[in-house]
């Protein structure tokens, strides 16, 4: 049997404008997802994707080589009925095949089980770090593989691949990525907050990319704030980048920072992650911070440190 594992991402700098060419700053979560694969005597593949509480929400079955889809089950709960989990899963393994035309190309089946670690609303990357896996059992670059079927930036399959925090570019369409230290003396006080929503990151790019907008300014100022964020040494200093960079982009994309929109009483200050709208925020605070939040209703508070996989 072989084994697979994939990190979870958040992007703390650089959402929309890191398609343009932005410097972000990305980091590698403690929570991903596992993918096994065992060999069948029959000519299919039984595919099984389980939450973190082992909960099977999506089973289907291949015939090989094909791929033709013979059965398929879902939650229809918590996906609405949505019947395209398999064709996703399906059309991800098709262009597996076409970068590697010996993977799938023969009569062996396989039973392959995939586990995620952090619930399916949290928007960490149950996209990515499948494609991740995939990419791995057949043996083909992962960033290819997301480009032709999702989409994006690529800076979460970087984070799939990676321990540590990440600095981030697309330069001539091609991903280009570093390790960096980020390891803020203030961690203790920066806490993720998730929305009680799921934001489609996709959908989120498409409408950034109608507004066609010349980023050029956006993209130099964001980068160079994803530099003083990452040296920077004090709460204080680091609050105003934050407001800085919110600001920024509240203006690019036509949308209200979630301070001024949720937590205009906040005393501490928060940042939007990724595509604005649900998913994880990034807040600053102290022993208070969870309390305010949870009575306005947000009840999954992670601290900083309980998130990212590498602290130094």
């Amino acid at each position: 049997m072989d084994t697979f594992y994939s990190n979870g991402k958040l992007l703390l700098t650089g959402e929309y404008v890191v398609l343009d060419g932005a410097e972000a700053l990305a980091i590698p979560t403690r929570f991903g997802q596992n993918l096994s694969v065992q060999k069948l005597k029959e000519s299919k593949i039984i595919w099984e994707s389980y939450t973190d509480n082992d909960e099977l929400w999506l089973q289907v079955e291949f015939d090989i080589p094909r791929l033709r889809i013979i059965t398929a089950t879902f939650d229809a709960t918590n996906d609405g009925g949505n019947d395209s989990l398999a064709e996703n899963l399906q059309n991800i393994l098709f262009e597996a095949k076409k970068l590697n035309q010996t993977f799938l190309s023969n009569q062996q089946g396989y039973y392959i089980k995939s586990k995620l670690t952090f619930p399916r609303n949290w928007g960490l990357g149950s996209s990515s770090t499948l494609i991740n896996n995939i990419a791995q059992w057949a043996k083909i670059d992962a960033f290819q593989l997301q480009f032709n079927t999702f989409g994006g930036s690529g800076y979460d399959i970087a984070c799939a691949q990676n321990d540590s925090s990440i600095l981030y570019q697309i330069t001539d369409q091609k991903p280009l990525f570093k390790n960096v230290s980020f390891n803020p003396n203030f961690k203790d006080q920066l806490f993720f907050v998730h929305l009680n929503k799921k934001q489609n990151s996709r959908e989120g790019i498409d409408a950034f990319k109608k507004l066609n907008k010349n980023n050029i300014t956006a993209v130099n100022e964001i980068s160079q704030l994803t530099y003083q964020i990452i040296k920077c040494k004090t709460l204080s200093n680091f609050e105003e980048l934050l407001i800085e960079h919110e600001n920024i982009i509240s203006k690019l994309i036509n949308q209200e920072p979630i301070q001024q929109k949720l937590f205009s009483d906040y005393f501490g200050q928060t940042k939007s992650l990724g595509a604005w709208g649900g998913d994880f925020i990034l807040a600053t605070g102290n022993d208070d911070t969870v309390n305010y939040f949870n009575k306005k209703g947000f009840e999954t508070i992670i601290r900083y440190s309980d998130m990212i996989l590498c602290n130094e």
